[in-house]
């Protein structure tokens, strides 16, 4: 017989399949999501959520769709978090260290507490991008925060007020733009997209696959390191 948990939904309590992840339990349970969440025809990183285990005084980040229901949890999803979103233009901005303080002077009120860490649901160092950030080091900005969906739980619990996916965004824009080398096969693929034989005969020829094949394919590709 199929293994139920008990779980609450912003204080209810329902009976769900333990094998559902917290956001298949909670349309298991009669929510209907209408958030845009990444799975459900929106964005990535809409499913922010918190909870505690009953008995237990960890409050606990992640995201809905990748983190399982559990006996006794307690779950509330978080509302849009509003993030200050500075606007610049890439192709003219000088990137140094006065561009980090000049659009987002907050980074310099961290006070190390690492309270952002700790609630990022991808486990992301992101105390330390954001000292990166601080000494205008895009580039390995850029690369410790390559993961992130800007779910905003991190500014969330930030006293500082830092919006750090903001900022980790402007850290990654600068880096494709000035720091990283040019790929040469991507410019190689945009001149083939260019032409409209290539791209047509690729599609065709992805089109003619089966559903078996299309996913060997996948998880056989080549993967830049």
């Amino acid at each position: 017989m199929e293994e139920f948990v008990n779980v609450y939904f912003f204080g209810k309590k329902y009976e769900v399949p333990a094998n559902l992840t917290i956001m298949r339990a909670m349309e298991y349970a009669g929510y209907q999501l209408m958030r845009g969440c990444g799975c459900r025809n929106g964005f990535c990183g809409a499913c922010a959520t918190i909870y505690r285990i009953k008995g237990k005084k960890d409050l606990n980040f992640c995201l809905a769709c990748s983190t399982k229901v559990e006996e006794d949890m307690y779950v509330a999803t978080l509302p849009f978090f509003p993030l200050d979103k500075q606007v610049y233009d890439i192709e003219t901005i000088t990137p140094d260290q006065q561009l980090m303080m000049q659009l987002y002077p907050e980074v310099y009120a961290c006070i190390g507490c690492n309270a952002c860490t700790n609630a990022c649901p991808q486990q992301l160092n992101t105390m330390q991008y954001i000292a990166y950030a601080q000494r205008g080091d895009y580039e390995n900005c850029a690369e410790e925060s390559f993961d992130c969906i800007m779910c905003g739980n991190c500014s969330n619990r930030c006293p500082a007020g830092i919006s750090h996916p903001q900022v980790a965004m402007l850290a990654r824009r600068i880096n494709g733009k000035y720091i990283a080398k040019e790929a040469e096969h991507l410019l190689n693929r945009v001149k083939e997209l260019h032409d409209d034989n290539k791209l047509t005969d690729d599609v065709k020829a992805i089109m003619n696959l089966s559903e078996a094949e299309v996913q060997n394919l996948y998880n056989t590709r080549d993967i830049e390191k």
